[in-house]
């Protein structure tokens, strides 16, 4: 090979040009050393074998110890892993971009799979731009020091690689810390730039998401309650979301749910409505909804949710024919209970809000018992 070609580049506004070579050159089956965040790597397509070959020689590492799979966006790891457990999408939400590599089940084979998403505008620019998977080990011969500035990276390798990119030094200075989830409990192979404490505290503290209708009444009273539970528990380990099915966001919770809420101690004069998303519902333990309509949504958007999805006086497991049943509002009307579904109070008078907030407290006190 002849010499590797070298530019320069600025992190914080790197040229496209030199983008465009860089990932012109891995679509074609060449090497490219590219910054990350943690330590400076070798590019390659994972799809050419050529490429991959010259990879495993040039660091001389063993072919039975694969490379990590870098991806430019978060949903992308489900063209890669299967069988993704909620821990991973916790870890997602939680640390990506950044320093974390997860092995995974491998989607086409039986083997597993290594996957991160760097935290470097260059590396995700190449990334995207190749249009092609890309395997990044550190920019090193096996056994040696990973490089955390350019120097150090092509030190060994200037001639054996087609294309290098000098940004500087890296961020953090400090490899990736790497979990295995394809074990229970989970493994943390390396502790690197991310504690092995902030990686377990995310996958030991249990998400807990309240889905109604337009996160206004319903939601907004059971995460509050819970959240004021779990507050008089003394409990830490419990995060409390909240969202609706409905495409309008940004709005607060009504004036009944607030002043039924303060009477009892809670301010949600701050509560701004969100729709609920995948990633929402993916990273959560228990999803506890107030009617089926809200259900069968969430299936739609997320059907491997399934398994921890429930009404929410399902899961409480109340007596059916409980006494805080939807009746004697404000006209003197009754309305049944109809069993599990909790009935959207928008809209109707206090005295239904009321009722409906007994029957959301009943429950919510019997799931603080058993989360």
């Amino acid at each position: 090979m002849t010499s590797t070609r070298i530019v320069k580049l600025d992190p914080e506004k790197p040229q496209q040009d030199y983008l465009d070579e860089a990932a012109d050159i891995l679509k074609r089956g060449g090497l490219v050393i590219i910054p990350t965040e943690t330590v400076y790597g070798i590019a390659a397509n994972m799809l050419d074998n050529g490429a991959l070959d010259r990879l495993y020689e040039i660091k001389n590492r063993p072919k039975d110890k694969a490379f990590s799979l870098h991806i430019d966006k978060k949903e992308k790891i489900e063209e890669f892993a299967s069988a993704i457990p909620v821990s991973a999408y916790k870890l997602i939400d939680k640390f990506w971009p950044g320093p974390l590599t997860l092995i995974l089940r491998a989607k086409k084979d039986t083997g597993n799979i290594g996957v991160r998403m760097p935290d470097n505008e260059i590396a995700l620019k190449i990334i995207a731009q190749a249009g092609v998977p890309i395997v990044c080990p550190s920019a090193n011969i096996s056994g040696k020091p990973a490089p955390i500035n350019f120097d150090q990276a092509i030190k060994d390798l200037n001639g054996l690689v087609n294309f290098a990119i000098d940004a500087g030094s890296t961020k953090l200075q400090v490899e990736s810390s790497v979990v295995d989830l394809t074990v229970m409990p989970a493994q943390i192979l390396r502790e690197g730039a991310i504690k092995k404490e902030d990686i377990l505290n995310t996958i030991q503290k249990k998400i807990l998401l309240f889905v109604c209708t337009g996160n206004s009444c319903r939601s907004v009273m059971a995460k509050a309650l819970l959240e004021k539970i779990m507050k008089e528990k003394g409990r830490n380990d419990v995060e409390v979301l909240s969202a609706g099915i409905m495409m309008m966001g940004g709005i607060g919770a009504t004036e009944p749910t607030k002043e039924i809420l303060k009477r009892e101690g809670m301010d949600v004069s701050a509560h701004i409505s969100q729709r609920v998303t995948q990633d929402m519902l993916k990273k959560s333990d228990i999803i506890l909804v107030m009617e089926r309509l809200q259900e069968k949504r969430i299936l739609e958007i997320v059907p491997g949710a399934k398994n921890r999805l429930f009404l929410l006086k399902e899961f409480a497991n109340p007596v059916r024919n409980n006494h805080f049943n939807l009746a004697k509002i404000s006209n003197g009307a009754k309305i049944s209970d109809n069993g599990f579904d909790i009935y959207d109070p928008i809209g109707k008078p206090l005295g239904f809000y009321e009722n409906t907030y007994e029957i959301i407290k009943e429950a919510v006190e019997r799931i603080s018992n058993i989360i």
